[in-house]
């Protein structure tokens, strides 16, 4: 008997209950066939795919959320200030995902009030759970809570709310950078910090002051920036007018700290190092190019993804799991931007 399957040649576009008639085999066979870890026959995988690409079969995302009732869909917030180590994080996250056959949805956040517009859009997209890279209120965390849309909370967490979080530490790796400066004989160290609502540069300043008071020195001069290479030329100007006898500058960032580097050779005409000692955080594949290779603490950008993707798959699945923060420490990386102090 003739099988009732749509020709190579028919604008119809065929579906699974066609692959499985053509492959002489179930529907829920072909499904299984389709869906990442089913355990299936290899000749039974071979007999749907060798039917599926006669017939030119893809599977239909949307009908198997509806059936599944997941979106397989993340949604991930970053910062719209953005920090230059996020195209590493996005890739590397939107690799994890991929591989777990789900799709990310990227939303900038500019500040607080972006957030609302965001969510409204996350309850539309029925994403099945959210990575925040950016700035998330307590008040908006609970609503996504109350929705049952699990959330991981990515070098950021609440200190009066318990939530799941991967966060880098960096206290480590800034104690060996701040004892290297003080063994080069640097005493009168700036500070060039980030925004004041950036939570991440915002700790790492703390954790360098409170390690400089526990050795017995205060920064000369503290200025701001706001991440961004071009912030830093100004703030940069103004450390040297306040404090000119300064002699090394711990930026918040690495982006800041490259800009601080060029603004001193190529503005100022100061050697780097010699005249002046430079030193970021964040561990920037740019920071290693030759003309700068500078000193910084490295975050673990491709675990701490890899944590994120692994804790919200969990809450995905189970609703229930209690919360979790995963810590992972930073890594102290020695470049040539930081030298002994210039004597002469």
């Amino acid at each position: 008997m003739e099988q009732n399957v749509p020709k190579s040649g028919s604008k119809s576009r065929a579906t699974s209950y066609d692959v499985a008639r053509l492959a002489g085999v179930s529907q829920s066979a072909v499904s299984r066939c389709f869906k990442p870890g089913s355990s299936v026959s290899k000749k039974m995988r071979n007999k749907v795919m060798e039917a599926a690409k006669q017939l030119k079969y893809q599977p239909n995302a949307i009908a198997r959320s509806l059936i599944s009732r997941r979106s397989n869909l993340v949604a991930v917030l970053v910062s719209a200030r953005l920090n230059f180590y996020y195209p590493e994080v996005l890739f590397t996250l939107t690799d994890r995902f991929n591989e777990q056959n789900m799709r990310v949805l990227l939303f900038t956040v500019e500040q607080e009030s972006d957030v609302d517009d965001v969510l409204d859009q996350i309850w539309q997209y029925a994403a099945d759970g959210v990575i925040s890279a950016s700035h998330l209120s307590l008040a908006q965390h609970k609503l996504l809570e109350e929705r049952h849309i699990p959330v991981i909370m990515f070098n950021r967490y609440f200190d009066e709310h318990a939530s799941n979080s991967v966060w880098c530490d960096t206290r480590d790796g800034a104690t060996i950078l701040i004892d290297q400066l003080l063994m080069f004989g640097h005493k009168n160290i700036a500070l060039l910090h980030g925004p004041e609502d950036g939570m991440v540069g915002r700790e790492r300043m703390v954790i360098t002051k409170e390690i400089l008071k526990n050795r017995g020195i205060d920064p000369v001069v503290e200025s701001r920036g706001d991440y961004t290479y071009e912030s830093a030329s100004k703030a940069v100007q103004e450390i040297i007018e306040k404090a000119p006898h300064t002699t090394a500058i711990i930026a918040a960032n690495d982006m800041m700290a490259m800009g601080a580097i060029d603004e001193l050779r190529n503005v100022m005409g100061r050697k780097v190092p010699g005249d002046m000692s430079v030193a970021g955080f964040d561990g920037l594949g740019a920071g290693r190019f030759s003309s700068y290779e500078l000193t910084t603490v490295r975050q673990p950008i491709g675990r701490m993804s890899d944590a994120a993707v692994n804790m919200l798959l969990k809450r995905v699945e189970d609703s229930e799991l209690s919360m979790e923060k995963r810590v992972l420490a930073g890594t102290f990386l020695q470049g040539t931007s930081t030298g002994p102090v210039n004597l002469s």
